[in-house]
């Protein structure tokens, strides 16, 4: 059986160049999940994209399906046929349920008794009769962030679907998206290639598009494109600032990568220098340059979608548009300083935070309320104190900003800019850019106690002022951010080793927000569940995170290090056989009944509980002791000491004892036991 390649060309109006790498990895998931329920057997999967088609390429996909074979157990063989082997009334009944002749009926033996069994074959169709199919199921299952109808089909797509091109080796498939149709032909570039380009066969699509200007493969496209800046760099003596998002956004939105690059009037750079990134990568989706001093140079680097004639008129062209956008910049940044910060706080209390927790001053203040006990918590300093109500005070001042309001990516550095140009304290000023730090999962931490405090209270106002507002995540939305908060909450105080009692916090800032007992629950129960999830993707069992959660969950710094710390000890013997006990403590207790019970020591009937006793009591403040000072490697080495006697304990004592004082007085034992392990997280919660 031979096999050939399956080409599929969505050609299409430009796609913002967001939708096209997930697009690429769900259709090649769609198309092998497809491919496999109709039992086409094929290599592999490529997909391929630019701006303007979405391609899928399957290699070596035989050219018939495999054949399908379905077995039916039926009655038994004695009661479907009679001695002289004539089928009976239930034999036929059961052939012609499963669609087959009753002489086709098979004997199959199952577990020492006959029965009838019904072997349904269907024989594999041609490929290119299933495949058209196949590939209009596909288009039709693939979704993005935003799709539109374009014709009265009221298909959905990304954009406007133009063109299809559907190949089966050299063979047209019919495919029929909306109101197109497939043919032979592709497109190239939309400027510099051929409007209308017949392919002939699989093997040719890729070299006729690069003949025509049109580079489908993201990689190869990537390789070029890197390779041209690399060239400009050379010929500018700087680096460009490859940051690897805008790197993956300038590769899908371009079909032929042509770098070039431009300068702008060096004055500028008296503007600070996040301005200047932000207005090249942000809006212009230009590459900075530095120097061999890592300094900004007044140049940049563009990749055009066109290699024009003159290459200088491009490079002018956006050289103007630049200039413009630097000259309003500028403008911003003399005009905002005509302002202290401190001077445009009033003005928050005319901008709505959100129509169901009021203005953005209503904001700032509860977040300095909350600041001013988190630092009587921490027991801070009165210096850094009155640091952090200054921040606090200020800390969203620069939204009412001109530059914030025309770049709002900008809130926080514009913020520490006017702060130290305002003469406010360095560390203030710092704090103003550092509240915000991380912005998103593995961004850097705050590097100051000051911005670390008041990031901590404005991401707990956020968690608590969104569960009040009714605005908690689901499954798929979370428009107040509250799951991000959550998430870099936990990565201020891992990154900075802050020892953080989050639900207090959370329970002084619900009674600012006035929540009631369930959603300051609802809040609160977030927050452990977010904790859970993060400490489980720093590769922690389960079982290990649930404990140290339950343990000291309200303290999630503090939950890691528990974490860190039963990991080093949990390939030791000491530690299975302490958890071995734990278990089979905790299965005897659940089976006994809760009644009160006394230990006695003098009930004691055999050395190994009298032992156990013993250590029991010795150990316990020891415990209590390394628990209450945090000291997790303190404890483990406690706990090694308990698990002899325990151990010994179930080899040579049985607990449910014939006389009743005896038995009671046992399994009072093992609620002490129980008690201490539940004093360190419940060790019955792990795997024995």
């Amino acid at each position: 059986m031979g096999a050939r390649d399956l080409l599929l060309e969505i050609g299409t109006e430009e796609i913002p160049s967001r939708f096209i790498p997930p697009t690429l990895s769900e259709l090649a998931a769609i198309a092998e999940e497809e491919l496999r329920s109709e039992r086409l057997v094929f290599e592999n999967t490529q997909t391929l994209g630019t701006p303007r088609r979405i391609v899928l390429i399957t290699r070596s996909l035989e050219e018939k399906q495999q054949d399908k074979s379905d077995e039916f157990k039926g009655p038994a063989w004695a009661s479907a046929f009679d001695p002289s082997g004539n089928p009976t009334k239930a034999a036929r009944g059961f052939a012609k349920s499963k669609g087959v002749d009753v002489d086709s009926l098979e004997k199959r033996d199952f577990g020492g008794q006959e029965f009838a069994v019904a072997v349904k074959r269907e024989e594999g169709r041609p490929s290119s009769a299933i495949l058209p199919a196949v590939l209009e199921k596909v288009m039709k299952r693939l979704s993005f962030p935003k799709s539109m109808y374009w014709d009265r089909t009221f298909h959905r797509f990304a954009r406007p679907v133009r063109w299809l091109l559907a190949l089966y080796g050299d063979e047209l498939l019919k495919v029929d998206f909306g109101l197109v149709s497939s043919d032979r032909f592709t497109r190239g570039h939309r400027f510099m290639g051929v409007r209308k380009i017949e392919v002939s066969k699989v093997g040719e699509y890729l070299e006729k598009l690069y003949d025509n200007f049109v580079i489908a493969d993201p990689q190869k496209r990537r390789e070029k494109m890197l390779a041209g800046i690399a060239s400009i760099e050379k010929e500018m003596g700087g680096k460009a600032v490859l940051d690897a998002d805008l790197v993956e956004e300038n590769l899908y939105l371009v079909e032929y990568p042509v770098p070039f690059y431009g300068s702008f009037d060096q004055t500028f750079l008296q503007i600070p220098e996040e301005v200047l990134v932000t207005t090249m990568k942000n809006h212009q989706r230009y590459f900075p340059v530095r120097d061999g001093s890592g300094n900004l140079k007044p140049c940049f680097i563009g990749v055009s979608n066109n290699r024009a004639a003159n290459m200088s008129v491009v490079r002018e062209g956006n050289e103007r548009v630049l200039r413009a956008r630097l000259s309003d910049a500028s403008f911003f940044w003399e005009e905002d300083q005509k302002v202290p910060l401190s001077a445009r706080v009033d003005s928050l209390k005319k901008i709505v935070h959100h129509e169901k927790l009021g203005t953005v001053y209503e904001k700032v203040s509860q977040v300095r309320e909350l600041c001013g006990a988190l630092c009587r918590m921490m027991d801070l300093a009165a210096e850094e104190t009155e640091m952090v109500d200054r921040a606090a005070f200020l800390a969203k001042a620069d939204s009412v900003t001109d530059m914030v309001y025309e770049f709002p990516e900008l809130r926080g550095v514009m913020g520490r800019e006017y702060a130290a140009r305002d003469g406010e304290n360095p560390r203030v000023a710092l704090a103003l850019f550092e509240q915000y730090l991380p912005s998103s999962s593995g961004d850097r931490v705050p590097s100051d106690i000051i911005g670390a405090i008041l990031g901590i209270c404005d991401r707990v106002d956020t968690i608590t002022g969104g569960f009040k507002a009714g605005l908690q995540p689901t499954g798929s939305q979370d428009q107040y951010g509250i799951r991000r908060a959550s998430r870099t909450l936990n990565e201020i105080l891992w990154g900075m080793d802050l020892d953080v009692d989050i639900d207090l916090l959370v329970k002084t800032s619900s009674l600012s927000h006035r929540l009631s007992d369930d959603q300051k629950g609802a809040a609160s129960g977030f927050i452990l569940q977010r904790l859970h999830n993060q400490l489980r993707e720093k590769g922690f069992s389960h079982e290990l995170t649930t404990l140290a959660v339950s343990a000291v969950g309200s303290r999630p710094n503090q939950a890691l290090k528990l974490l860190e710390a039963f990991q080093e000890v949990q390939g030791t013997d000491w530690f299975a056989g302490l958890v071995t006990s734990a278990v089979r403590v905790r299965n005897i207790l659940q089976k006994t009944d809760h009644s009160a019970r006394t230990l006695d020591a003098s009930l004691f009937t055999e050395a190994a509980e009298r032992e156990l006793y013993e250590a029991v009591e010795l150990l316990s403040p020891q415990v209590d002791k390394a628990v209450s000072a945090w000291d997790w490697n303190g404890l483990t080495l406690v706990l090694s000491k308990l698990e002899p006697y325990i151990s010994a304990f179930f080899d040579k004592v049985l607990v449910m004892d014939n006389d009743e004082r005896i038995r009671n007085n046992r399994i009072a034992l093992l609620e002490r036991c129980d008690g201490l392990f539940k004093t360190s997280g419940d060790l019955g919660l792990l795997k024995a």
